[in-house]
């Protein structure tokens, strides 16, 4: 047998062995706790007369304890890495306790995967590679899995702020009629965001964290702190100083918000206008290399084909 082709066997089998004993685990584990529930009396039967929760449940444990078990093998080399990748799940809106430990166990998941892809794959079909170029294919394999949760997580992240961007003028605009209504700073974030939660539901997700913080008793100041953390947004980092200063002096809230509103209008605007702006250079290349050679050759290349049929045949008799 052929060293790639044992390489690549021995690759699956070790796989397929590890997983399997994975499974073992997991389904031993599940099978303890089931039947420590029933010693100690906590077994609940739904309406159906079924045990409480479905297949979906249990997959899900399955999978939540799998990633648990692949994050204890790839976890942040420091403390400042840990609160990195803590503020970056966050900020994509993830805020549960296991988020950061999920999402380093589904990176090193899908690099085993992409192995176990790759090694499944016949020799045949990659060219009968040497050991080298096969060991090559796995590392590539195993990088591109092990990259794509932080890329799909930066995506996620740059989305969410975008949509955030674009809420939070016509939720200030709201926040100012609430204000000059009679409401208080707290009751009028608490009414915007139950009123924007259907338009806006990032916004409205955050308001409504916000408010709940100021209904358990945190302080404005920290709360206020708090929101500029999750979002990691300069414009509400901007917004969240000039309702602390606000506060803390005494000064008209709704003439504030209302002036802030329209200030990041503007810088919407500025931004729309660079964007456009740079449209053109970034067309230049695509108008160079596809677009102008597809239009020399509708225009100009019947009268070169006509040229050529009549001139050569000229210029070979003469």
């Amino acid at each position: 047998m052929e060293l790639p082709v044992f390489a690549a066997l021995s690759t699956f089998l070790v796989i397929l062995l590890a997983g399997a004993a994975l499974f073992l685990y997991l389904n031993s584990r599940e099978m303890l706790q089931t039947w420590r529930r029933r010693v100690e009396g906590h077994t609940t039967v739904e309406a159906d007369g079924g045990v409480s929760g479905g297949f979906a449940e249990q997959v899900h444990a399955h999978v939540r304890a799998l990633l648990e078990w692949f994050a204890k093998f790839n976890q942040p080399s420091s403390v400042d890495d840990m609160r990195a990748t803590r503020r970056r799940v966050i900020t994509a809106g993830y805020r549960g306790a296991k988020a950061p430990v999920f999402y380093m166990g589904t990176k090193l998941l899908l690099a085993v995967l992409a192995v176990a892809m790759v090694a499944m794959i016949p020799a045949k079909a990659l060219g009968f590679p040497t050991a080298t170029n096969l060991i090559i294919f796995y590392l590539l394999a195993a990088t591109c899995a092990y990259y794509a949760p932080s890329i799909w997580l930066s995506q996620a992240i740059a989305h969410r702020q975008d949509a955030l961007l674009r809420a939070i003028p016509d939720a200030l605009d709201l926040m100012v009629v609430c204000v000059e209504a009679g409401l208080g700073l707290d009751q009028a974030i608490a009414r915007v965001g139950e009123d924007v939660k259907q338009t806006h539901p990032v916004l409205g997700e955050e308001l409504n964290v916000l408010a709940l913080e100021l209904r358990t008793g945190v302080q404005r100041q920290e709360a206020l702190r708090n929101l500029a953390y999750r979002t990691d947004l300069e414009e509400v980092k901007n917004l969240v100083a000039l309702l602390v200063q606000t506060d803390r002096f005494g000064t008209s809230i709704g003439q504030a918000l209302r002036v802030h509103a329209d200030s990041m209008r503007a810088t919407r605007r500025l931004k729309a206008e660079e964007l456009a702006a740079k449209l053109p250079v970034k067309l230049l290349l695509p108008l160079i290399f596809f677009i102008f050679p597809s239009m020399f050759v509708v225009t100009i290349g019947p009268a070169v084909i006509r040229m050529v049929r009549v001139l050569f045949p000229a210029l070979a008799g003469h």
